[in-house]
């Protein structure tokens, strides 16, 4: 599935925009899409080619970079075409007036060239439409709301001519950055690093343009293989899953994490080496985030994890009732006195635990309590591990 993204921008070169509006506005709409339209009056004009010239030179840096070519496609699109005794309406006309317009001659002037030069290395494709004029009716009447039986015959049928070939299908260009089809995460990714570096008062340099489009490569790839570790541990323990034993989660998590790190270091990115270990580091820190967010969820549906607190409460308060007895018994009433008042701070801490866990209020000390009685149980299991002579642990042995 591929979704279509179609970006008017406003008219370039007015009273009311600026050089640096004009040149943010051209630069972010080419860097972002897959087919760029420029959209003329009546011709192709001299000026009209140095304009992409503010633009190409991120290109050629870009190229020597990556090796490709880094803009996609680039059409021409004439409109209010008024020769078509030259060069007929449509695709044919236009890209036979295009090769003439971007001919490279040895009697055109040094910057002629390169103009010319620096357009054919940056895109992969270039074409041009030659579009009639719409009518009289259209260009001059107040009255006209996109009434189809007031626009020129040969207007509509080079639409019927043009639309097809830019969203057809068969047609559409996915948007590609460094040979890599970008996705719609990935494509939010570079408009936020492009932005950034639009925000100050001049125009960026094309080697901050080339840093930001390599910074925004590398984010798009660590989101993606964030996303497919995402996925395959929610199938195994999502949310209306069951306890899954934690050997046999973290084996899986071990699995998928090796998953996610070669799913990026597969994926083509811009900025050498050194600059993309920086950004696989970053995908190591929030996988190990993500997979003890997992963790911690798997062991909230453990049934004894969820009641470990009471039953060591209730354990405990047994003990100190059987003990209190045994006490008294023998005659030392004192001891007997403080198991009692032992008994009595743990019902207060079951109480008070069993509040906090059904008012969500003072965790601060639900947690003290939980801490408490996870101590009183992991020094219970040690003892009886050593009671039995069973080995301890590694982790306990050198903690």
């Amino acid at each position: 599935m591929v979704a279509v993204v179609l970006m008017d921008t406003q008219g370039a070169f007015d009273d009311q925009s600026t050089v640096k509006d004009c040149a943010t506005i051209f630069a972010l709409s080419t860097m972002t899409s897959s087919v760029q339209i420029y959209n003329l009056s009546q011709n192709i004009q001299e000026d009209d080619l140095q304009q992409l010239q503010l633009f190409t030179e991120y290109g050629r840096l870009a190229m020597d970079e990556i090796f490709q070519k880094p803009f996609q496609s680039l059409m021409f699109l004439v409109r209010d075409w008024s020769f078509p005794y030259e060069y007929k309406y449509g695709f044919k006309g236009g890209n036979e007036f295009l090769d003439k317009r971007l001919q490279i001659k040895d009697t055109q002037h040094e910057e002629l060239q390169t103009v010319r030069e620096h357009i054919h290395s940056c895109f992969t494709k270039i074409s041009c439409f030659l579009l009639p004029h719409p009518g009289l009716n259209v260009a001059t009447s107040p009255a006209f709301r996109g009434q189809l039986r007031d626009v020129a015959p040969d207007f509509k049928e080079q639409l019927q001519s043009l639309i097809p070939k830019l969203l057809h299908p068969d047609y559409l260009a996915e948007k590609e950055i460094n040979g890599n089809k970008v996705t719609c995460r990935g494509l939010l990714e570079f408009f936020k690093a492009y932005i950034k570096i639009y925000q100050g008062e001049d125009l960026p340099q094309p080697k901050t343009m080339l840093m930001a489009t390599a910074e925004a490569n590398n984010l798009a790839a660590v989101a993606a293989a964030k996303d497919q570790y995402h996925k395959n541990m929610e199938r195994i323990c999502g949310g209306d899953l069951p306890y899954v034993a934690p050997e046999t989660l973290e084996e899986k998590h071990t699995f998928f994490h090796r998953e996610a790190i070669h799913a990026f270091a597969s994926t083509k990115k811009m900025g050498g080496q050194e600059f993309c270990d920086r950004y696989q580091a970053q995908l190591q820190r929030e996988l190990d985030e993500m997979w003890l967010s997992f963790s911690k969820h798997n062991e909230a549906k453990n049934l004894f994890s969820a009641f470990r607190t009471p039953a060591v409460l209730f354990v405990l308060m047994c003990l100190l009732y059987v003990l209190s007895g045994v006490l008294l018994f023998v005659g030392l009433s004192t001891f007997a006195l403080v198991c009692d008042c032992g008994l009595g701070l743990l019902m207060i801490a079951m109480l008070a635990w069993a509040f906090i866990r059904y008012s969500g209020q003072y965790r601060p000390v639900g947690g003290a309590i939980d801490q408490a009685a996870g101590v009183v149980l992991e020094q219970a299991t040690v003892m009886l591990n050593k009671s039995r002579g069973a080995p301890i642990s590694d982790k306990k042995k050198f903690s």
